[in-house]
């Protein structure tokens, strides 16, 4: 099917679905099936493009080992061919079959591949739940805070205070004596 006009016959495509054939001055290529489509029929899901899976990715996990793998669409094996593909491989092991559980303690959340979250700072792999350094007690975000962050001189400071009124330090002000009548009238 030739595009265009009489007067510039190379000028444009008609769209290849079926019920439409318009022709498009801006025509778009499917990456799946390689035909031209108008705007209105682009999508794979309003041409039904029979190879719509050829860029997506899927995870299979392995029954026998829990092993997580990649298939996509490019490759032109289905799901059960690469099972078997891994089966063949050697790296298929039963005993691995029990998954990791989150290292935190009391939590027996098991790691998998959509929940294990790995700390920045210590590398420690962990559930979504304790992925934040203060939730499991990341050891050398510990060690950082004591270096000298200001929310902890800011604890420290207020424990050391033990009920003191904090007015009286010596630099007297309006505000400090009438803090600290109030704090003897009691």
């Amino acid at each position: 099917m030739g595009g265009g006009t009489e007067a510039f016959p190379d000028l444009g495509q008609h769209c290849q679905h079926p019920d439409c054939h318009q022709l498009d001055f801006l025509p778009f290529k499917c990456d799946g099936c390689l035909k031209v489509f108008c705007l209105e029929h682009r999508s794979y899901r309003t041409h039904e493009c029979p190879k719509s899976d050829h860029i997506s990715r899927k995870v299979v996990v392995c029954e026998a080992c829990s092993m997580s793998i990649e298939v996509t669409g490019r490759d032109g094996e289905g799901e059960k061919e690469m099972l078997e593909r891994h089966e063949r491989s050697g790296n298929c092991d039963p005993k691995k079959k029990k998954k990791p559980t989150c290292p935190v303690r009391r939590c027996k959340e098991k790691l998998t591949f959509s929940n294990t979250s790995t700390c920045k700072t210590c590398q420690q792999k962990v559930c979504l739940k304790h992925r934040f350094p203060a939730e499991h007690a990341c050891g050398q975000a510990q060690a950082q805070a004591c270096k000298g962050s200001w929310n902890d001189k800011f604890l420290a400071a207020l424990a050391s205070r033990n009920g003191r009124d904090c007015s009286k330090n010596g630099r007297g002000s309006a505000s400090d004596t009438t803090t600290s009548l109030s704090v003897e009238a009691h």
